[in-house]
């Protein structure tokens, strides 16, 4: 490797860790200064179609979804009034900050085309499917059918989660419902003619098991009559059924990638912090039983569980995702946000440096076990994670990299 390619990889390297820090104490701004963007035009707007991930709610501020430097990281928009990392706008331009010192500029995401457009039922499809974009990738869709979990009724809601509470503070004013197959299939269809749609994710709060198969299957055949793709590229994240026959029709509907999240890996854990999914669903062993047995029918590298990384002690998270490779099963740390109206409201995240360190081990790990680079991208429901962007740093799967000598 040139010394030039070396210190660029070391330059974005730094910049993926700062996109850890970001997840981890989100972004603040003056709200005065959004005037300056064109947000629900030109610039993507924040649809909270689940959950909340902005770190205090908002409910009257329309807020961006990402931005990006100039080498194509792209961060998430996680609002934090108290946080030291700043976005400033100086001579019709955006940059980020770290308290008083200046650090790139930054570009604000664009809003998909198909977001101006309804369904036939008269529904705004910007409510029906959450867009992200990376250029390396295209486009992604997140659809969460339902924006709220049955498991409040039992009061055995998983202590992280803020589904329920995120319903209370924004459906009504973002006119987020319940989305039958026929807006799916006609928001799938005009993302994929209109803004480059490689991937559809279908996710949602807790339903009965025989209910949440003829759910999918309904979507499935929906999307199919309206794009005439047979294979439409889906991952469909599901609860652990008692009946494990019922995965195959899963994959018999046309779904390419099944997700079955765990959240956490130690049994004692799993009991405390998701007692609806332990309760409910015959308790861990069975969500390991799922997941083995999707690994059967859809292929290695196809089957996602994610854990809610900093619950627990990260040795045990390591553990779980160690195990789980050796499956075939694809486990991911996501960057635990105490989430506003989650039970787990004002606890806090490990450091930066823990999660890098644990995102580090886990790349590792997939290599380890010959999990690729698209592997581990379409099991997701968004193309810009941080494990996302570690493997095109290391990979020098970046534009960025075509740019300097060998």
């Amino acid at each position: 490797m040139s010394q030039e390619k070396d210190n660029l990889k070391n330059i974005l390297r730094g910049r993926v860790f700062l996109k850890v820090e970001v997840d981890v104490y989100g972004v603040n701004i003056d709200f005065r200064l959004l005037k300056n963007l064109d947000l629900g035009g030109k610039h993507q707007e924040q649809v909270h179609a689940l959950f909340e991930m902005d770190h205090v709610n908002h409910a009257e501020v329309k807020l961006p979804c990402d931005f990006s430097d100039e080498y194509g990281i792209i961060y998430p928009f996680h609002y934090d009034p108290r946080s030291s990392i700043n976005i400033r706008y100086e001579d019709e331009q955006f940059f980020l900050y770290r308290d008083s010192k200046q650090l790139f500029p930054i570009k604000f995401g664009l809003r998909p085309k198909f977001y101006s457009l309804k369904t036939s039922d008269g529904t705004q499809m910007s409510t029906v499917a959450m867009y992200s974009y990376n250029p390396l990738d295209g486009g992604f869709v997140n659809i969460a059918y339902s924006n709220e979990c049955s498991l409040k009724a039992l009061g055995l809601d998983c202590l992280f989660c803020n589904a329920n509470a995120t319903k209370d503070t924004y459906a009504d004013k973002e006119h987020i419902s319940w989305k039958n197959p026929r807006q799916i299939g006609e928001t799938v269809k005009a993302a994929i003619d209109l803004d480059d749609l490689q991937h559809v994710n279908i996710t949602g709060g807790f339903v009965p098991e025989r209910r949440e198969v003829d759910y999918y299957v309904d979507v499935a055949e929906a999307i199919q009559e309206e794009t005439g793709l047979e294979d439409f590229h889906g991952n469909a994240v599901i609860g652990a059924p008692a009946d494990l026959s019922i995965i195959d029709k899963y994959k018999e509907a046309g779904y390419t990638y099944i997700s079955t999240n765990l959240e956490v890996w130690d049994e004692n854990f799993f009991k405390v912090i998701c007692p609806g999914k332990h309760k409910e669903c015959g308790g861990r062993e069975n969500w390991l039983r799922s997941l083995e047995y999707e690994a059967e029918v859809f292929g290695r590298g196809h089957v996602r569980s994610s854990f809610v990384a900093g619950i627990e002690p990260k040795a045990r998270t390591l553990e779980g995702i160690e195990y789980l490779a050796e499956k075939g099963i694809i486990g991911t740390c996501g960057i635990w946000c105490p989430n506003p109206g989650s039970k787990l409201e004002g606890h806090r995240t490990p450091t930066p440096e823990w999660h890098w360190d644990l995102h580090q081990k886990t790349y590792t790990i997939y290599k380890k076990a010959g999990f690729s680079y698209h592997d581990v991208l379409y099991t997701k429901p968004a193309p810009n994670d941080v494990m996302s962007d570690i493997f095109r740093v290391e990979e020098e799967l970046l534009p960025v990299y075509k740019e300097v000598k060998e």
